[in-house]
């Protein structure tokens, strides 16, 4: 099955099978030196988005402590350390394993994978606008901002029209594997909308605000209607299929992804709008911030409550570790700042108190995640391993 290389050890070379271990053998197994290298995939920028949205989340909290401000610049320097290291290995992997690289994008399970570096880059770029000016400067916080939005934005904007391209015309997939990892490659459109309305106030007033304001808002449209036409066959996917491999069951919050993020979108462009484009377009924008976000909220929460379960009832089951856990991390960040910026432009309390319990559940999640992930790298080697090592 294609989706093999994901249900047991992520990283794995697509198209060979990995062979399940028990726990005692696969922390006695050797791992080659080079295991992370000769295995590295897109996948694995997963955890720098995971990383770095808690520092995103956290500025954006309406919670005005200065500790945590200091924890969201220490969490900002982690995900963006770890970015650079993941950039180098991505780069020493093409050099030395040119062959296994290519081979991930016609790899229907790990192709979806590479919206996740143009997402890890948007992410810490806006990081550094949120929280690592205070450590930087402004003036370094911006050049890194738009250099890492427009990076990111043009990887994002390739994957989301060549990976549905390769799916449509090259990739061998059947109904039981639509998975919602397909969610990934259509994403970063929508997260470049989001960090791109923090960038629109430094930019020159007139046409160079309104085609960023414009720009960002098609990003949106885009993400958004595909992200509901995958979000659809999901679920329709559910309901006949059923929920399919245990390991597969996180990445059921993936759809968190783009619903969250769409809130968070809609809310600072709204906010942004009035400095960028003349009414009574600018009221409007600002209008539909709280005219989008509530319904889609509340589908949001449904998603959560049914992804919760099913997450529930494959744990008691089996459910393996993998970095699909990963999936746990950001799109409940998302769902975090877009429960943040819809409580900043309604004033409700509630949403103010949602967004924090959605926070104290984001880090626990992350917690989890990293551990595990450490765990598997450091201690056994089974993140890392080479398939016929399994």
């Amino acid at each position: 099955m294609a989706t093999s290389n994901l249900l047991h050890t992520t990283s794995q070379r697509p198209k060979l099978r990995a062979v399940q271990t028990s726990p005692g053998v696969a922390a006695q197994a050797p791992v080659r030196s080079d295991g992370l290298i000769a295995n590295l995939g897109p996948n694995w920028f997963a955890s720098v988005m995971g990383t770095g949205i808690i520092a995103n989340a956290a500025a954006l909290l309406p919670v005005h402590v200065p500790a945590l401000i200091t924890f969201a610049e220490a969490v900002w320097v982690l995900a963006a350390t770890w970015l650079i290291v993941l950039l180098a290995l991505t780069a020493a992997h093409w050099r030395r394993h040119p062959d296994v690289a290519r081979s991930h994008m016609s790899d229907p399970a790990m192709a979806p994978f590479y919206g996740a570096p143009a997402m890890a880059l948007l992410t810490v770029g806006a990081g550094s606008l949120l929280v690592g000016h205070h450590l930087i400067g402004m003036p370094a916080a911006l050049a890194i901002a738009f250099t890492l939005w427009t990076v990111g934005t043009i990887g994002g904007l390739l994957t989301s029209a060549l990976v549905p391209y390769l799916l449509f015309t090259r990739h061998e997939v059947a109904v039981d594997t639509t998975f919602a990892t397909w969610l990934m490659p259509i994403v970063p459109p929508m997260v470049s909308a989001a960090t791109g309305a923090g960038l629109i106030t430094h930019l020159p007033a007139g046409q160079a605000r309104e085609l960023m304001l414009l720009a960002c808002y098609a990003m949106f449209g885009l993400s958004l209607l595909t992200s509901l036409i995958t979000i659809t066959l999901v679920w329709a996917r559910l309901a006949y299929e059923k929920t399919g491999p245990s390991a597969m069951t996180p990445t059921l919050f993936i759809v968190l992804g783009p619903l969250g993020q769409s809130i968070t979108a809609v809310c600072l462009l709204g906010k942004a709008a009035p400095g960028a484009i003349v009414a009574p377009y600018a009221q409007g924008f600002h209008v539909l911030g709280v005219v989008y976000g509530a319904p889609v909220l509340g589908f949001a929460l449904l998603w959560l409550l049914i992804a919760t379960a099913l997450v529930i009832r494959a744990a008691r089951e089996h459910l393996p570790f993998s970095l699909t856990w990963w999936s746990f991390t950001f799109p409940v960040g998302t769902l975090v700042t877009g429960t943040a910026t819809l409580a900043a432009a309604t004033g409700l309390d509630a949403l103010k108190v949602l967004s924090v319990a959605l926070f104290i559940a984001l880090l626990a999640a992350w917690a989890t995640a990293a551990t595990r992930t450490l765990h598997g790298t450091l201690r056994t080697g089974e993140l890392v391993k080479a398939p016929a090592a399994a």
